[in-house]
């Protein structure tokens, strides 16, 4: 099982031009905001500033999903998270909003609905609840 990341971004939701970005540092790994620039300029029919993309790493950084050192005079740009946690934190926030309807029988609803597949998909996940629900109960 995945483990659930220690570090959450203060603010989850990003923009086009900072989901951008982050992923760019996710492709690059950690590097300057003249590289993520460039990246972006690769595509001949974008026209953004260096500016712009030092504003949007700054206002990512408060966000808490890039933090910057200073390396022989450079400053360099990584992500605080991987992309497969930011998958689960999207997923988490995104399950809270789903479970915020509150009634169970509201949310069972649309059971009807679901193919084999996802059906197949629910099960699993209710066993690997119980799993952990099981060795929490043997925890001293």
């Amino acid at each position: 099982m995945v483990n659930f990341p220690l570090h959450k971004p203060k603010n989850m939701s990003l923009g086009p031009l900072e989901t951008e970005i982050v992923e760019i540092l996710w492709r690059l790994g950690a590097t300057s905001a003249t590289a993520v620039h460039q990246q972006i300029l690769a595509d001949i029919n974008r026209e953004l500033t260096y500016s712009s993309v030092s504003t949007v790493l700054k206002r990512l950084e408060k966000k808490g999903w890039v933090s910057c050192s200073r390396e022989n005079r450079v400053h360099i740009w990584r992500a605080t998270v991987s992309q497969q946690q930011a998958t689960i934190l999207k997923a988490q926030e995104h399950l809270h909003s789903f479970l915020a309807v509150g009634s169970p029988d509201v949310v069972a609803a649309f059971a009807d609905t679901l193919d084999d597949s996802s059906l197949a998909q629910l099960d699993e996940i209710a066993q690997k609840i119980q799993a952990v629900r099981d060795a929490r109960e043997t925890q001293p």
